[in-house]
């Protein structure tokens, strides 16, 4: 795949490799610190705080009984798509009240990936909404939990508000080829993008 050709700023070595800086986003607890571990080709930064009950008023944990912490500040990691090109990943923290993050972490973003629960679609609505306000391309990942339901891809769509044109895939967010894929996904995506608009020029 060639990667040349994007018509948003990156950075490139002198041995040819672009380095791209890339989004991992969406609600509470829909996968993202768990997408940043299973793909990095580092030993990924986390920032992950034990919720205690002292949050129990603030977050909202209707669907993630079970989860015990949560990213305060960002996930980092970074992976190799091929000679290339190189991705490094910012994960955003979930919450609410860490939403103000959310302006510094997008700053030089080529794209994003927003990771979403099918079982909680509204939790991943900010996310969404985010990236159109900074008008940053992305695709979403439905993250395949245990017990979540199958639901068509245009359904989903429908109910997510998300035109045609954005790319909406299945992940296991713990599955390093599952969330490698996912960033294909995306850098296509992106590389369609550039092409429509340098025809258009």
């Amino acid at each position: 795949m060639d990667f040349k050709g994007f018509d948003h700023p990156d950075r490139q070595t002198d041995g040819g490799t672009r380095s791209v800086k890339v989004m991992i986003a969406g609600g509470f607890g829909t996968g993202k610190t768990t997408m940043v571990r299973s793909v990095s080709d580092i030993k990924p930064l986390t920032t992950e705080e034990t919720l205690t009950q002292a949050s129990a008023d603030v977050d909202n944990l209707i669907g993630v009984a079970d989860k015990q912490e949560t990213t305060v500040s960002l996930d980092f990691g970074k992976i190799g798509i091929n000679d290339q090109l190189v991705l490094y990943l910012f994960g955003t923290p979930g919450q609410e009240r860490f939403w103000f993050l959310w302006n510094g972490l997008f700053k030089g973003a080529l794209g994003a990936v927003v990771l979403v629960d099918t079982r909680r679609l509204a939790s991943s609505f900010r996310a969404i909404e985010e990236m159109e306000r900074q008008d940053v391309p992305f695709v979403i990942a439905l993250n395949v939990f245990p017990d979540s339901k199958d639901h068509p891809i245009e359904e989903i769509r429908d109910a997510l508000d998300i035109p045609p044109h954005t790319p909406i895939v299945a992940c296991d967010a713990r599955d390093r080829t599952s969330s490698r894929d996912v960033l294909v996904a995306l850098i296509r995506h992106l590389k369609e993008r550039s092409a429509v608009a340098l025809e258009s020029r």
